[in-house]
Formats: structure tokens, C-alpha cells, sequence
């Protein structure tokens, strides 16, 4: 048997736990079972009630509805600047307070926070200015609402917005653009929209969870507060900046480069003798080619622009310095063509000068020739012959003539081979003009090129 202490010590140490266990589990002993269908109706949240979606929601007309909002960059689609569009896929969260909504915890098995589909409750109506197609992709059915009041609400979505884009550095640009957020309705004294993150937090927040960035690198994003006056009515405005850099290689591969290349085989083309017809067929191909580019530039540049674009600049120079290079070709080919018509009169009025000369020389000729059968045949037949210093005297006075005569048929032979080959002569007055235009302008066209492009690289870079 026990002793009756010992009984009064259990009894003691029961008591004790049992206080202890009222303690820590809030006073009850019994097991309660909540949902969230308990705080729905508690708060009236019902589709057939319109309490909490009709009007701002504050207890006096006088507050002003906080909203904070938290911005991040998941990915940018593109940039066209053709059409001066940014698109990017944005996520977005939203918190806001509703003064009507509250419950107590302890009241409902702890619970802190449910969804409730959106169309139940005010939302703020804020408004990117700068959208200009309405976003199609699916909103988030759900709001997330707490004891306190306080309402979340999360959306991804892609913007297809406006943005004046300066393509005067294209390809090597830096682009900034904006999402301006703001209230369409509630000016500030109804309606004050805070950032949630600061600039630093929010540009390290896009870094991490960028997943596309395509032909455009992501640098940083910045937050700024715009207040605006309209109607004697002050606005507020979330200006969120996005800034990108243009990852240029494409372009440089297929557009600077073969125009670069093109200006390298013009400059080649000096190179190319004159006297060859292929020099001007050359350089027109060439130039066809860069024209051809050109039109690759018109489709990707905006119509307007507040400055002209460096690339275009660098497209219309270079395809300037080919066309003087075609014009300089045209002139010295003429200059060329000129000369040797210039010969051909020369070389044709030299036969007629000597087609006389060539008479007398064929008449001497027959009479050399007559003297010396005459002689054959005397003395053939027996007769006298002619005095020696006769036969001497005609021979003498023949022979050159006859040797002047062969020389100017030999040398127009040459003459009319030069002719059909198409060898001017050198040390003419337009061959020598054409050959010191070709040096100067060889000279100024290669320093002009190695100028401009130095210069053009240098705006690029800076």
C-alpha cells in the first residue's frame, strides 16, 4: 500500500502538468478545426457581394492607399528599331492595403493569409504609358490576402511598348528604355505608389533570374518618381529604366565587314592596268555590290532619326569614295582612248607624207632595176656595154632609195601591229596626264580612306 504522502505527490505532480499543458496550448484542451471558407464568410468575400470591390478601400476618404511594387526583368524579346518597340517579359508583385479586411488568427487555427480569385476585391488601376498593345497572355486568377489587410497580387507579362530608341552609335549602341506605372484614376492625394526594391536590389534580382537576353545584354535597371501636374491635379508615376547593350558582332560580320572588305578591293583595282577593259567592268560590279547593302541598312534603320546614324554615314562615304574611284577610272580611260586616237591620225598622216616619198623610191627602184637588165641583156647579146662609172652612178643613186623603202614598209608593218594590240605609245600627252592623275589620285584616295575610317572607329569607341 502507498503511503498517503507519496498519493499527494502524484496527485501534485499532476496538477502541475495539467496547468503547465493549459498553458502552452492556449487555455483549450480541445482540438478545433478551421478552413478558409470560415474567413470568407466571416469577411462577406462573396461573389454576390460587392463591399469590397465598388470603392477605394479606407474606412475614411481622407487616407491615401499605399501600394508598393516590385518590377523585375525576366527576359528581353526584342528591340526592333524599325518600329522604335521594346518588348520585354516582365514579373511584377503588387501590395496594397485594404482597411476593411482583417481577422484574427488565433480565432481561425492561425491562418494568415489566403487566395481568393481577383475579381472579389479592389485593385489598383495602374497603367504603363508606354504600352501599346494590350498584353494577351494569361493574368493570374488569384490574390493573396492577409489578416492585416494587407493584399499581394503576382503577374508575368510581356510589354510591348514604345521606346525612342538613338541608333546613332548602331551596332555599337547602348539603349535605355522606360515603363512609366502609374494610377489612369487616383491622383496622389488618393493614391501613392512606392517602390518596393531600390534600383541595386532590383538590377541584381533581373541578373539572377534573366533567362533570355538574345541580341541584347542586360547592364542595370534604375527606379525614378515622376509627379506631374494635369487639371490642377497632381499624377505620380513609377519610371522604371532598362538598360541594354547591343552585342554587335552579328552586324560587324554581316554588314561592316563585306563593306570593308569591298572598300579594300577598290583600292586593289589601282593595280589593275589601265590599258585593260576589265578595270571598269571591275569597279561597277563593286559598286553594285555595296548598293546591294545598302538596302540591307534601309530595312533594319528607322525612317526618322534625330541624328544620322554612324553606319550609314560610313556606307555613304565609302560608296562615295567608289563612285569618284569609277569616275577617275571613266576619265583616265578616256584620256587613254584619246591618245591613241591622237596616234592613229599621227601614224596616218606620216603615210601621207610619205606615200611620196615611197613613189620616188619605187620609181628609182624600176629604174635601178631597168639599168641593170639593160646592162645583163648587152652583154648577153654582145653588145657595148654601158661605161662602168654609168652602171656606178645609177647604183649608187638607186640604192638608197630602195632601202628607205624597205625600212618605212617594216615600220609600218609594226606600226599597224602596235595599232591592233592596242599599245599606245608612251611619252603621249594624254597618256602622261592620265598616269599622273592615276598617282594622285591614288595617293589622296588612300589617305582619305585610312582618315575617314580611323575617325569613324574612334565616334564608335567613344
Amino acid at each position: 500500500m502507498p503511503s498517503p504522502f507519496a498519493a499527494a505527490t502524484d496527485m501534485l505532480s499532476h496538477a502541475v502538468f495539467a496547468l503547465l499543458l493549459l498553458v502552452f496550448t492556449g487555455g483549450t484542451q480541445s482540438d478545433k478545426v478551421c478552413s478558409y471558407h470560415d474567413i470568407v464568410e466571416y469577411l462577406n468575400l462573396t461573389a454576390d457581394s460587392s463591399l469590397y470591390k465598388t470603392t477605394r478601400p479606407v474606412l475614411d476618404h481622407t487616407h491615401i492607399t499605399v501600394a508598393e511594387l516590385d518590377v523585375i526583368l525576366m527576359a528581353i524579346l526584342s528591340v526592333v528599331e524599325k518600329t522604335q518597340t521594346f518588348v520585354p517579359f516582365i514579373w511584377a508583385m503588387l501590395k496594397w492595403k485594404d482597411e476593411r479586411i482583417s481577422w484574427d488568427p488565433d480565432q481561425f487555427c492561425g491562418i494568415t493569409k489566403f487566395s481568393i480569385p481577383r475579381d472579389l476585391i479592389w485593385k489598383p488601376d495602374l497603367y504603363i504609358y508606354e504600352m501599346i498593345h494590350k498584353d494577351e497572355s494569361s493574368v493570374n486568377p488569384l490574390l493573396f490576402v492577409s489578416y492585416n489587410g494587407m493584399i499581394s497580387s503576382e503577374e508575368d507579362m510581356k510589354v510591348v511598348s514604345t521606346c525612342k530608341l538613338d541608333v546613332h552609335k548602331f551596332p555599337f549602341d547602348t539603349q535605355s528604355c522606360n515603363l512609366s506605372i502609374g494610377s489612369a484614376l487616383h491622383c496622389v492625394s488618393e493614391f501613392h505608389l512606392i517602390p518596393s526594391s531600390n534600383s541595386s536590389r532590383a538590377t541584381q534580382y533581373s541578373h539572377e533570374v534573366l533567362k533570355s537576353q538574345g541580341e541584347w545584354e542586360f547592364l542595370h535597371l534604375s527606379i525614378d518618381t515622376n509627379i506631374f501636374r494635369y487639371e490642377d491635379k497632381m499624377w505620380e508615376q513609377l519610371i522604371y529604366t532598362f538598360t541594354m547593350k547591343r552585342r554587335p558582332l552579328l552586324h560587324v560580320i554581316n554588314f561592316l565587314l563585306p563593306i570593308l572588305f569591298f572598300l579594300t578591293l577598290d583600292l586593289s583595282s589601282f593595280f589593275i592596268s589601265d590599258h585593260r577593259s576589265e578595270k571598269l567592268g571591275f569597279k561597277v560590279t563593286i559598286l553594285l555590290a555595296i548598293s546591294v547593302l545598302l538596302l540591307i541598312l534601309n530595312e533594319i534603320l528607322p525612317a526618322m532619326s534625330n541624328e544620322t546614324p554612324l553606319i550609314a554615314t560610313y556606307s555613304i562615304v565609302i560608296f562615295g569614295l567608289m563612285l569618284l574611284s569609277l569616275l577617275e577610272t571613266i576619265l583616265v580611260t578616256y584620256l587613254l582612248d584619246k591618245d591613241q586616237v591622237l596616234q592613229r591620225e599621227l601614224w596616218l598622216k606620216k603615210q601621207e607624207e610619205l606615200s611620196s616619198d615611197q613613189q620616188e623610191a619605187e620609181k628609182a627602184k624600176k629604174t635601178f632595176c631597168w639599168c641593170i637588165c639593160k646592162a645583163y641583156e648587152s652583154e648577153k647579146q654582145g653588145d657595148v656595154p654601158l661605161q662602168a662609172e654609168e652602171v656606178k652612178t645609177i647604183t649608187q643613186s638607186a640604192e638608197p632609195q630602195v632601202l628607205l623603202l624597205i625600212h618605212q614598209q617594216l615600220k609600218e608593218l609594226q606600226e599597224g601591229i602596235n595599232m591592233h594590240t592596242g599599245y599606245r605609245a608612251r611619252g603621249g600627252k594624254f597618256v602622261r596626264w592620265a598616269e599622273r592623275i592615276n598617282q594622285v589620285y591614288f595617293v589622296l584616295y588612300s589617305t582619305t580612306v585610312v582618315v575617314f575610317l580611323l575617325h569613324i572607329f574612334t565616334e564608335w569607341s567613344s
